[in-house]
Parts: C-alpha cells; structure tokens; sequence
C-alpha cells in the first residue's frame, strides 16, 4: 500500500503567480514557504521512514508514501527541492513540458539538476489540457509521449512515470499512457487503491490546499479516518461535478476569485 501526497507550489504570500500557473484555481494549491516547511517537519517528526523514490518502491506490498509535485513551477527548483533534501527526501515532480522555459516554470538546466540530485521526473502531459479526459486517443499519445520525449532528452533516461493533469482520469487517457511506455501512472483520487490498466499500473494521491495544517497533512499518511473523509468529499465533489456540469464550475469559479484573488 502506498500513501501518496499531491502538492503543487510553494510561493511568498501575496506573489501566488511567481510559480506554476497564474490565477485562483491554481493559488488554491499553493503553500507559503513556512507552510511547507512546517508540513516537512511534522511530517518528518511523524514518519519514520524516508519517501519512496522509485517505482517499485512504491508498488511494494509493504506501506510506502511518496511526496509529489504536479505542474513543473519554478518553486521546484527553488524551493521544494532544497527543503527537501534538508531532509534527506527526493520528490517526484511532474512536468508540463510544453511550459519548459517560461517565467514562472522550471528551465531544462533546472530540471537536468532535479534529476542530477536524485528527484524523480514524470511527465504531466505537454499542454496541461483543462480536460484531458476529453482529449481524443491521438491527442491523448500525443500529449504523453511528446512531453516523455522531451524529458527523456533532459535526463538521459527513459520516463516512465506521470499524473494525471488536472484529476481528470479516464480509461482512455490510461491506455494512451501505457502506449506511451507510461507504466505508472499518478492520479489525484484519494485513495491507496491500485490498479492496473494494460501495461499501467495506477495509484492514487491525497490533495493539499492552502490552509492545511501540518497536523492535518500529516494525518493523511498516519491516519485511515482522516484519508477515507478526504476520499468521501472527493467522491462527492465528482459526483457535484458531473451532474451539475457548467453550473459547477462557474459557481467554483466565482468562489475561488472571492478567496484568492489579490
């Protein structure tokens, strides 16, 4: 069983768009630098055993966890990395390749020292589709095997691991990544269910907002209760989402500008 933590961004309060992707929706998953600090040390205090680091650590029997970071922002290289390794942890960091290179993202020689300090680089698709689920299987190969291509130039090496942008996880956009020599594959379901879909083998992450608590982060990894009421919100904010549809979204939308628009 593995236990996986989803995180995005670490940036200064009030300069939420210097790392990662501008905008509410994307604030709501950034950290302070003293948030995230206090998350790593009552972690640490918590957790005896070191983040997983590879694949088959995290597929073992026994239970693992592993820290992750979704989009490629430039608090990776920055920030993360080192608070990180302080304490003797890698990451995983999953990269929208098509970002490579921007202000705000991580640059190739960022992400080649990433992977030179022993940080596990994934793909996060090329484009970050809003909904990737959507896409078509040719868009679907297209965005994972590109953005693996390009990784693979960066660090010399096959990449064969990923996430799912956006939490938008669907069959199809499995089997796309499995023909893309994808073979694990990270969603952001809460849940330390596996599953395999082809060649892919398929886990899940547990969510951090801004605002949670160290107390309340580490309690995902050390509790079975605080993880099943993160799944039960989750499972009823998919269902939220797919029966109200763009009623969802634009009620979402406007609560979201309300808490994180400067």
């Amino acid at each position: 069983m593995s236990i996986n933590l989803l995180y995005h961004d670490v940036t200064a309060a009030g300069a939420d768009d210097t790392s990662g992707f501008a905008g509410p929706a994307a604030a709501r998953y950034k950290l302070t630098p003293d948030e995230f600090a206090a998350h790593l040390d009552r972690i640490s205090d918590c957790v005896t055993e070191v983040p997983a680091r590879n694949p088959l650590d995290v597929l073992r029997s026994e239970k693992s966890w592993s820290i992750t970071f979704d989009d490629g922002g430039l608090s990776n290289a920055t920030v993360i990395a080192g608070e990180l390794e302080r304490r003797g942890w890698r990451g995983w960091f999953f990269i929208a390749t098509d970002f490579i290179d921007r202000p705000t993202f991580c640059s190739r020689e960022q992400l080649r020292e990433l992977h030179e300090r022993g940080h596990v680089l994934g793909s996060h698709s090329c484009s970050h589709p809003e909904r990737i689920s959507s896409c078509t299987s040719e868009q679907l190969l297209d965005e994972w095997s590109r953005s693996c291509g390009v990784l693979s130039e960066i660090t010399g090496q096959a990449v064969t691991t990923a996430s799912v942008p956006g939490g938008f996880y669907s069959t199809e956009v499995a089997r796309a990544a499995s023909r893309a020599g994808i073979r694990l594959l990270f969603t952001s379901e809460p849940t330390v269910h596996e599953f395999v879909v082809d060649d892919c083998r398929i886990v899940g992450r547990y969510n951090i907002y801004r605002g949670m608590s160290a107390a309340d982060a580490t309690q995902l990894l050390t509790n079975p209760m605080r993880r099943w009421r993160q799944a039960a919100f989750w499972t009823a904010k998919k269902a939220a989402k797919t029966v109200a549809g763009p009623v969802y979204k634009a009620v979402r939308q406007r609560l979201l500008n309300r808490a994180y628009s400067s």
